[in-house]
């Protein structure tokens, strides 16, 4: 008698939402269109996909970032991490 298959364990909508909506998304698209070096189209975006709250500490992190690039302090950078979002360990 076969034993029944076993399916890879598989994540409902809700937690696959919520991973998302945590950690966030951010597809970054340019692309340029020109023929015999005459630009005819160019396309910039940038689609954010987050909670608010992971949407506005990054967006924090990102300015902290241009603005020591602006000022050439790129090396003395610290950037923040969010508790929730870091590894647990097998002990926690």
């Amino acid at each position: 008698m076969a034993s029944p298959q076993r399916r890879p364990d598989s994540s409902s909508l809700a937690e696959v939402l919520d991973r998302i909506l945590d950690k966030g998304v951010v597809i970054d698209v340019w692309a340029r269109i020109s023929v015999v070096g005459i630009e005819l189209i160019t396309v910039e975006a940038r689609v954010v996909v987050a909670s608010v709250d992971t949407f506005l500490h990054y967006a924090e992190e990102i300015a902290k970032i241009e603005r020591a690039t602006a000022e050439g302090d790129l090396e003395e950078l610290e950037v923040e991490t969010r508790p929730e979002s870091s590894p647990k360990t097998a002990a926690e």
